[in-house]
């Protein structure tokens, strides 16, 4: 038994190293799989699509926001990593007492070191987590571009439509690339916005992503109509958001976004 500290400033005892491990983030569940873990890993969630055959062979414990406790109970984990803003705290809360549960927060690309960093640790596979981060900080510093401040709005969901606002890993991103998040002052950090303010505040460019809301081509017809000013393109959410081991692969995939827009 070891003690470990989350992003949270809890104190866990767990299993070292644990024999049985949950994990109901998508993106940290693909960083067990690049860290070297397999059979460990006893459940995930039905949103983990990567790696594709942990997602066809692995139990799934129901969706990010809805846990199955029962199919986690049957799976007696001794270890279950969990995120603050991606999961439900009063569900997190019923598995903290059951269980050693930890918890990451993540707002910013050194957050999301020290996480990789963390779980390396908490697997016993912190050799590898060290190359992986390694690899992280190189290439990210590749974006480190003089660009000039692109009036942004990134949206989340349509129907309301959500953008990301402040004190967001999907700010960090747009400011990393050089993008002025429009939404930067909001009050709420995933703010809900009618056509006619995004029309008013006038951006001169609108990224569409993928994920959590799957925007498409029609999406950027609609948009356009109200901000016939913006540049619009569909992103992939998963380069802009997941704060896992996918975070190797994001500053090629900005580079070259960039290189689209003209920008770079």
């Amino acid at each position: 038994m070891v003690y470990c500290t989350d992003q949270l400033g809890r104190t866990i005892p767990i299993n070292s190293p644990p024999k049985r491990i949950i994990s109901v983030v998508p993106s940290q569940t693909e960083l067990l799989y690049d860290l070297g873990a397999d059979a460990e890993v006893v459940g995930i969630t039905r949103f983990c699509i990567h790696p594709d055959h942990w997602f066809r062979t692995k139990t799934r414990v129901g969706g990010t926001k809805k846990i199955d406790l029962e199919k986690i109970k049957l799976l007696q984990p001794d270890l279950i990593i969990c995120n603050k803003e991606e999961n439900e705290r009063e569900q997190i809360e019923k598995l903290m007492e059951l269980y050693p549960v930890w918890v990451s927060d993540i707002k910013n690309l050194g957050d999301a070191v020290h996480m990789i960093t963390s779980i390396g640790d908490l697997v016993d596979k912190k050799e590898n987590a060290v190359k992986l981060v390694q690899k992280i900080k190189k290439e990210f510093k590749k974006l480190e571009l003089n660009t000039p401040a692109v009036r942004t709005a990134y949206l989340i969901w349509n129907n309301p439509i959500m953008c990301a606002g402040a004190d967001t890993f999907i700010d960090e991103m747009l400011g990393l690339c050089g993008f002025q998040n429009i939404f930067s002052d909001s009050d709420s950090r995933y703010p809900e916005v009618k056509l006619q303010e995004l029309s008013r505040m006038n951006p001169s460019l609108i990224l569409l992503s993928s994920e959590p809301f799957p925007f498409r081509e029609k999406h950027i017809r609609e948009f356009q109509q109200a901000c016939p000013n913006a540049n619009i393109k569909l992103v992939d959410g998963e380069l802009f958001s997941w704060y896992g081991s996918r975070l190797q692969y994001a500053p090629e995939y900005l580079m070259n976004l960039l290189h689209s827009l003209s920008l770079s």
